[in-house]
This record gives C-alpha cells, sequence and structure tokens, in this order.
C-alpha cells in the first residue's frame, strides 16, 4: 500500500459534509481533519501499489459535492 495526503478547499460552508462524505463512501480513506489555512481539509488514503492516483483523486475526490479544489502529495518512506 503507498500513502497519499489530499488537501481540499470546499466551497463555503461545506467542509464538514466533505469530510463526512468522504469517511461514508472512500474505503481507501485513512483519516481526514479540518485545518487551517488555504485548504479545508487534509486526507490520508492508502492506495494499491498498481492503482492509477490521478484516476482515484479525478473520479473519486474531485467529484464530491463541495469540493472546490484539491491539492495531491504522494508519500514516500514513513520514518514512524
Amino acid at each position: 500500500m503507498r500513502a497519499i495526503f489530499v488537501q481540499f478547499k470546499c466551497t463555503p460552508g461545506h467542509a464538514y459534509r466533505v469530510a463526512e462524505a468522504l469517511v461514508e463512501t472512500v474505503e481507501e480513506l485513512s483519516e481526514v481533519y479540518s485545518t487551517s489555512g488555504q485548504f479545508d481539509l487534509i486526507a490520508k488514503f492508502y492506495l494499491e501499489p498498481d492503482r492509477d492516483t490521478g484516476h482515484f483523486v479525478t473520479e473519486r475526490l474531485q467529484t464530491v459535492e463541495g469540493v472546490a479544489d484539491t491539492f495531491t502529495t504522494v508519500a514516500f518512506k514513513a520514518f514512524r
């Protein structure tokens, strides 16, 4: 499994609904946090090694109602 982190910018007033939708519908989700700053949420997902990250983000995450923008970071090594 490989980890990716996705930051979400949500339409105003929708951040908690987006977080709930991710928890309820995306089995690859590990955890999701509300954040301050440019983005409203950050979430950690675990994908199978052969899973296409671009398709996962654009088809499964960017289509969640209330998501206005995303920023994806692929993680290479966990140190603890």
